[in-house]
């Protein structure tokens, strides 16, 4: 058993440094890095970086850019402009109690990860529409400010947009658009799956709010993130690699908060952070999660915690990503349990026969 267990360790940390081939341009990173930096350095520039913050969230929805034609690209992420929106919008509403809020939210989860399934949408699928109400719905609740902070989300969904065409109109002339590949899970699959991830979503956040913790939000994040996996063995794959590459990432972010890093020179770090996450994102999960975590950092502490103690924000951090991941790697096997999955989905199945004969 200790051979196995060595072996598996091994195994692992290996993967955790080797570089899988890809066929993704370089540009898609540039594009994302502009894409949220812009805002930022707007921001910076008019002495509103919170404002800049929210802008570059909206701005990646560059992420769901497709390869196929302009026009296809173009609905795409429009829809999916709106559905970035909308998750602010749910998530923020609902903010002014935690009960609700996470309840709000594993529903919320539940819905979008069955609509992303039925439109068969690329990855990253249902993880940043999550994020987005995730975040939102720990932000305070102010009523009269959410008109004004959906505009920016709006802001920065228009941006990337709008760089998103012109950068088509360039590209699908050198490289010739594909079809998008439209694969449709069974209808009872998809609602077992949604299902679990709700519960799980969900929950994890009313732990973060229960345990209590200064940013709750970093619990269901790495949750949904973990529980991304295509398999039992993929999803406790990215648990081990989060978790591990989350340490390391901690090391930089660590270094980078004793720096004590101007606004302007965080702006312009959370653009490399982006661009480098981008382009290692498709070819190592791992290693491109030692780049999320500083970046993440200094996204969520920019303007309030950059002042905190390095050594206690990063503790609160790593604590915070160690049980988002254990929780998601709990619902991964849910998940992918196979005689769970097919007793739930003849449930279902009961289920429906019964309202259908009614």
């Amino acid at each position: 058993m200790e051979n196995t267990s060595s072996g598996w360790v091994r195994r692992e940390l290996r993967s955790l440094v080797e570089l899988k081939e890809t066929q993704r341009l370089w540009h898609i990173a540039l594009l994302a890095a502009l894409c949220v930096g812009i805002p930022l350095l707007v921001g910076y520039y008019f002495d509103a970086l919170p404002y800049g913050i929210l802008a570059c969230t909206g701005g990646l929805v560059i992420l769901y850019l497709p390869l196929t034609s302009v026009a296809h690209r173009m609905v795409t992420l429009l829809v999916c402009s709106f559905g970035f929106m909308v998750s602010f919008t749910v998530g923020i509403s609902f903010s002014f109690h935690p009960v609700l809020s996470s309840v709000v939210l594993g529903l919320f989860a539940l819905t979008v990860h069955w609509v992303v399934n039925f439109f068969s949408l690329r990855p990253p699928g249902n993880f940043f529409f999550i994020m987005v109400a995730t975040i939102a719905s720990c932000m305070p609740f102010e009523l009269e400010t959410i008109p004004s902070r959906v505009g920016f989300v709006g802001l920065g969904t228009m941006l990337a947009c709008g760089l998103a065409f012109f950068y088509s109109l360039y590209i699908t002339r050198k490289h010739p658009p594909r079809r998008p590949i439209i694969v449709r899970k069974n209808t009872y699959t998809s609602l077992f799956e949604a299902v679990i991830i709700g519960v799980f979503v969900g929950g994890s956040l009313l732990v973060g709010h229960l345990l209590p913790v200064d940013n709750p939000y970093w619990i269901p994040i790495s949750c949904a993130a973990v529980m991304q996996g295509v398999s039992l063995q993929h999803v406790w794959q990215r648990s081990f690699h989060r978790i591990l590459g989350t340490f390391l990432g901690m090391g930089l972010a660590w270094g980078l908060l004793l720096l004590n890093l101007t606004p302007l020179r965080v702006c312009l770090s959370i653009m490399l952070l982006q661009f480098i996450i981008e382009i290692l994102v498709v070819r190592n999960y791992g290693l491109a999660v030692v780049f999320i975590t500083p970046l993440t950092i200094l996204l969520a502490e920019a303007g309030s915690a950059m002042t905190a103690l390095p050594n206690a924000l990063i503790l609160a951090r790593m604590l915070d990503i160690f049980i988002g991941s254990m929780i998601g790697a709990l619902g991964g096997w849910f998940l992918h349990h196979e005689q769970l999955r097919t007793k739930a989905e003849r449930q279902i199945r009961k289920t429906r026969v019964g309202f259908l004969r009614r």
